[in-house]
């Protein structure tokens, strides 16, 4: 593992994890009227601490995409999904509360969930799958459960809503650093024109505004401690699924490995989980008098 995609890939986490924490403080203020509508974005564009934390979230992605360049997307997903650790840690200084022993067990986990996986693994590169047929189909999978989650998110805004949202806008996000990945090799390769006249960059700028709507209108009807954790394990998992299914990255797959595999996976959402809804984690969400009014809608 290349010691620069690791600190390229922490780097993007930690700037992911302050600016979720930034964009949720000013997010759950946004009127309830904007739920899921491209408003919200414009509502949010005139608050301070929400540019601030699209700022961090932009330069968090722009550190990924490096990363994503130069290493496999199957070794870096795991190491963004580390961003909860900063994203407690921003908490717990607004917060003032202590690690604790969920803390503590949340913390081990994902950190050694995401070594477990890494290590047992072994993610490295192999020829992309040429067969447009696995590609469209991967990506079918993931862009179908999404639609499918926000769909059911419109039926129940303040119950599951939230958690659905973020479980599709990370599905949207895992499918977007792959298309990262793939806008890379087009440029590299090719050059700029080869890039332009190819769907992916499209594709790449699609989901993120997509993305980000679901995320703020996630961020906007409930606490972190709901959509955060859905969202920071749902993208790994899809960046995975679409790193093997058409990137061509390899892993290991004895029975010794994958069992290690499997369980660094497990081990990831239930730190993602603890972390998620540790009580450092903001409370804040809209006043039950917004909230009955959306319920109404």
């Amino acid at each position: 593992m290349s010691v620069l995609v690791l600190v390229l890939a922490v780097s993007a986490a930690c700037c992911l994890g302050f600016g979720f924490v930034l964009q949720q403080n000013a997010a759950r203020r946004a009127p309830l009227g904007d739920f899921l509508s491209p408003r919200l974005l414009l509502d949010l564009v005139r608050v301070p601490r929400w540019l601030a934390g699209m700022g961090l979230m932009v330069a968090g992605m722009t550190l990924g995409a490096v990363a994503l360049g130069r290493g496999e997307v199957s070794l870096v997903e795991p190491l963004l999904a580390t961003n909860l650790l900063f994203a407690l840690a921003l908490s717990r200084r607004q917060t003032r509360q202590p690690l604790g022993r969920q803390g503590w067990a949340g913390l081990v986990l994902l950190a050694g969930g995401v070594t477990a996986f890494i290590v047992a693994g072994e993610p490295r590169a192999g020829s992309a799958v040429t067969d447009p047929l696995r590609h469209w189909l991967v990506i079918g999978l993931m862009l179908g459960l999404a639609v499918l989650l926000t769909t059911c998110a419109r039926r129940s805004r303040l119950s599951r809503g939230p958690v659905l949202l973020a479980l599709a806008a990370g599905l949207l996000y895992g499918v977007q650093d792959a298309l990262t990945r793939v806008s890379g090799r087009l440029l590299s390769s090719g050059g700029p024109t080869e890039l332009l006249t190819g769907w992916q960059p499209y594709a790449v700028v699609a989901l993120g505004v997509t993305g980000l709507v679901l995320v703020q209108s996630a961020f906007g009807t409930a606490p972190l401690r709901m959509s955060l954790p859905a969202l920071t394990a749902a993208q790994p998992l899809a960046g995975i699924a679409c790193g093997v299914g058409f990137l061509g990255d390899r892993l290991r797959t004895d029975i010794g490995a994958l069992t290690w595999e499997a369980c660094g996976l497990a081990a990831v959402v239930t730190g993602i989980v603890l972390l998620g809804l540790h009580p450092a984690m903001p409370r804040g969400t809209a006043r039950s008098g917004r909230a009955r009014d959306l319920q109404a809608r």
